[in-house]
C-alpha cells in the first residue's frame, strides 16, 4: 500500500449518542456507540470518496481501541501512525441530542479528560516517512489542550512544513476538553500562522475574529490561502484564493448532525487534491468544490453516526446530479 496523501492527526473515540432525544444527559437511559473523533472522521471520509488517508493519533490497549483500529483498517485508513498506550482508556464522549438531531458533548462519564489515551501521543513517535510522501496534515485543535499531545501537534507542523504539505486547521471547538476558555484561545491562535487553509464553524469565526466574514478573516490571518466558515443548515461561507462566497446548505431531512462538518472538510480536501490549488483563483472552480463538500456534509446526515452515514464518491455524484443543487 503506498503512503497516503492526506494525514489526519487527532482523536479517535466513540461518540455515545443518546437513544431519547430532547433529553438531559441525567435523564437518558440508554445510549449507543459510534465511532467518531473529527480527524478520524476526516481521514475515513476521505477513503470513501477515492482520496487516500492515513490517521495519526493514540488509543488504549482495550476493547474499545481495538475496534476502531480494526475499523479504520476495514475502511482503508492507513494506520501506521497509530500509538496504542498501556493503561490510559480510549476517548468516549457522551452526546445528547434535541428534538431537532443536533448534538450537545454532554461529558466523558467517570473519567476525567485528561486521562485518556489520545492525550498521550508521543511527538518522537510520529513516523517521519508518512510526512515525506503526503500532500495535506489536517489537524484539529483539542490534542493543544494537553502538554504530550500538544507537543505532538507542534513536531507534526514541523514535519509538514520540512516535506512541504499543505496544512488544514480545523478550530473544532470543544470547550468540555479544556480547563480554561482564554488558553484555549491563545494556544488555537499561535498557530493560525503556520496554517494554509483554515475551517471554522460560525460561532468558532466570531469567538475568534469577532465575524463570520471569511473574506475578512483571510485578510487579517494576510496568511492563509483559504478559509471556510460552516453554519450548519445555514450553508457555508468561503474565500479561496481570492475567491469569496455565500453557498446555502442543501436540504436534507436530518436524522444526525455528528461528523457532518468532518465529511464537508473531507469533501474540500478530496476536490483540492484534485484540482491545483493555483485554480482556486477561479470562482467558479472555487463554487464547484464548496457545492462538493456541502453535499458530502449534507448525505453525512441523514443516517446515524460519524462515520457509518458517510457517502462514497459515487453516492455524491448521484446526489449533485438529481436535481437537488
Amino acid at each position: 500500500m503506498s503512503n497516503p496523501r492526506v494525514l489526519c492527526l487527532g482523536e479517535i473515540l466513540f461518540d455515545c449518542l443518546a437513544d431519547q432525544l430532547g433529553l438531559k444527559l441525567e435523564e437518558v437511559k440508554s445510549w449507543t456507540p459510534y465511532p467518531g473523533g473529527a480527524p478520524a472522521n476526516v481521514a475515513c471520509a476521505l477513503v470513501k470518496l477515492g482520496t487516500s488517508a492515513g490517521f495519526i493519533g493514540a488509543v488504549g490497549e482495550d476493547e474499545p481501541g481495538n475496534a476502531l483500529v480494526q475499523l479504520l483498517k476495514e475502511v482503508g485508513v492507513d494506520t501506521s501512525g497509530v500509538q496504542r498506550h498501556s493503561s490510559a482508556p480510549t476517548r468516549q464522549v457522551y452526546v445528547v441530542r434535541d428534538l431537532a438531531g443536533d448534538r450537545t458533548f454532554a461529558g466523558f462519564g467517570k473519567y476525567d479528560t485528561s486521562e485518556f489515551a489520545d492525550t498521550r501521543l508521543q511527538a518522537e513517535k510520529l513516523p517521519i516517512s508518512l510526512f515525506e510522501d503526503a500532500d495535506f496534515l489536517v489537524l484539529g485543535t483539542l490534542e493543544l489542550a494537553y502538554p504530550e499531545s500538544e507537543k505532538a501537534v507542534y513536531r507534526a507542523l514541523e514535519l509538514a512544513e520540512q516535506f512541504d504539505l499543505k496544512i488544514v486547521l480545523d478550530v473544532n471547538w470543544r470547550p468540555v476538553f479544556w480547563q480554561d476558555e482564554n488558553i484555549a484561545r491563545q494556544k488555537i491562535q499561535n498557530i493560525f500562522k503556520r496554517v494554509d487553509f483554515l475551517k471554522l464553524s460560525k460561532e468558532e469565526a466570531e469567538w475568534l475574529f469577532d465575524t463570520a466574514d471569511a473574506g475578512a478573516i483571510t485578510y487579517r490571518l494576510n496568511s492563509v490561502e483559504g478559509v471556510l466558515v460552516t453554519d450548519g443548515d445555514k450553508g457555508c461561507a468561503y474565500c479561496l484564493g481570492g475567491s469569496e462566497g455565500i453557498l446555502p446548505a442543501f436540504p436534507v431531512k436530518v436524522a444526525d448532525t455528528t461528523g457532518a462538518g468532518d465529511s464537508f472538510l473531507a469533501g474540500f480536501i478530496h476536490q483540492l487534491s484534485q484540482h491545483s490549488i493555483q485554480k482556486l483563483e477561479d470562482a467558479d472552480t472555487a463554487k464547484h468544490i464548496i457545492t462538493y463538500a456541502s453535499a458530502v456534509g449534507a448525505l453525512t446526515t441523514i443516517k446515524p453516526g460519524a462515520i457509518a452515514s458517510q457517502p462514497t464518491a459515487a453516492e455524491v455524484e448521484a446526489f449533485l446530479t438529481s436535481g437537488q443543487v
